[in-house]
């Protein structure tokens, strides 16, 4: 099934396209790219049966995967990596943390639908792990991580074109989008629309979700803007122009941080052309949003001069203070992985604190555990890597995850599929780039 045999090679020859290849069987590259296809390309609220998140047909594909790779694991002929691999144990003990919780929360009475959403959130669980294993310890060669990599940042630009469409016409388009088999389950948002500006979604369930998608990719757009082979040089711009200008189009304060934590992570690595070109681009900006549409800048604007007296600010904060007696009630362990509603309690729209109030504090330690061994992770491939265009992708995934950490603090970000998602999927890619890297070093010597 996976013809994934290992070689010696450079982590990141000099093309783009497989020349001289013979066709490939289907691969790890090909499950996980149809994993993204149906995660980023279908809407979020479209899902198989009453099953919730579990039942979006990316989800479903995941847990499949997941079967796969735990069978492909007893066979060495497969060709997945049994070797030493970071992120992997993190999630590891992410999931275990969670399972904790789930196991804790059972000791009690809990209502119906709490006990439905943990046993979904397994389910959920078992996927995000299954397709951060599978794409960490199966991807074989660089080129084939490249592949996957670009494809991430093509549905992504097909997202910011979706949403630029939206912005402009005010028309959600996803709500045309019916699949045969499919049903819609509207997940619970208290986001509508801010200062007057249409916040975009595209297929996401709301603003910040689909702005932590578009950030997410973003570095890795930059990556392949940056080191693009002159006849594609242009449209790799252009991706990074749309999915960048997009970004604030969601309404949310948290596009800005986003962007400002990407300058921060990558201008120090880039040389200094580059770093000025990004900054002419960072200062034209604005002149250009104003020059489209005027009332941009000041809406813009509205955001941070709002900021602490808002509703969207005042809610966070009451969030804290509203959680302590459900924190203290199970400290460790929490209440149950995707068991606090919003319906049913209060909006947190803060990924940290729901982590404590649902898995505890070990369960909290064991996310910010998995965002810690994704930084560090890349950052040992950019500290290790021989060549340069090596070097700036283990930058770019580090500031990937950095940037996930950022948007988590934004808004529940493990309740919302394509974000989630997402996530886990760039947190193999970082185990698949290290570990290539490591075995081009290996080679070398």
């Amino acid at each position: 099934m996976m013809g994934c045999g290992r070689r010696p090679a450079g982590l990141l020859p000099g093309h783009d396209a497989d020349v001289g290849r013979p066709p490939r069987r289907i691969d790890a590259v090909t499950l996980l790219s149809c994993y993204a296809l149906l995660l980023m390309a279908i809407p979020s609220s479209l899902i198989v049966g009453s099953l919730g998140a579990a039942g979006a047909p990316a989800a479903l594909l995941a847990v499949a995967i997941l079967c796969w790779y735990l069978v492909a694991r007893q066979h060495p002929g497969l060709g997945l990596d049994r070797g030493r691999q970071p992120v992997r144990v993190a999630a590891t003990i992410f999931a275990a943390a969670v399972v904790a919780a789930y196991i804790s929360a059972g000791r009690h009475a809990v209502p119906a639908d709490q006990e439905s959403g943990a046993d979904r959130g397994l389910i959920v669980l078992a996927g995000w792990v299954g397709v951060l294993a599978l794409a960490a310890d199966g991807i074989d060669r660089a080129d084939r991580l490249r592949t996957l990599l670009r494809r991430i940042v093509l549905l992504a630009t097909a997202l910011a074109a979706l949403g630029v469409i939206e912005f402009c016409t005010g028309v959600d388009l996803t709500k045309y989008i019916v699949i045969p088999g499919l049903s819609v389950h509207q997940q619970v948002t208290d986001l509508v629309s801010r200062n007057g500006l249409v916040r975009v979604t595209a297929t996401a369930a709301q603003p910040l979700e689909f702005d932590a998608v578009l950030a997410m990719s973003l570095p890795i757009a930059l990556h392949q803007a940056r080191f693009a082979p002159a006849g594609l040089r242009v449209r790799r711009w252009l991706q990074v122009a749309l999915i960048a200008a997009v970004m604030p189009m969601t309404g949310s304060r948290s596009a800005f941080f986003a962007l400002a934590v990407i300058c921060i992570v990558l201008f120090p690595t880039w040389d200094r052309r580059d770093w000025l070109r990004a900054c002419l681009a960072g200062l034209a900006a604005p002149v250009i949003a104003w020059l489209v549409k005027p009332s941009l800048v000041s809406s813009f604007t509205a955001l941070f001069s709002q900021l602490g007296n808002d509703t969207s600010s005042l809610s966070r904060a009451d969030a804290y203070s509203e959680s302590v007696p459900y924190i203290a009630a199970h400290p460790w362990l929490g209440q149950g992985f995707q068991t606090f509603f919003p319906q049913t309690y209060f909006f947190v729209d803060n990924q940290y604190l729901t982590s404590l109030l649902e898995t505890g504090i070990l369960g909290l330690l064991a996310l910010v555990a998995c965002f810690a061994t994704g930084w560090f992770t890349a950052r040992s491939l950019r500290a290790t890597a021989a060549d340069a265009r090596t070097r700036d992708l283990g930058q770019c995934l580090a500031a990937s995850i950095a940037v996930s950490a950022v948007c988590f603090a934004s808004f529940d970000a493990l309740s919302f599929s394509i974000a989630a998602g997402l996530f886990f999927l760039l947190l193999g890619c970082v185990g698949a780039a290290w570990r290539l890297g490591r075995a081009q070093q290996l080679a070398g010597d």
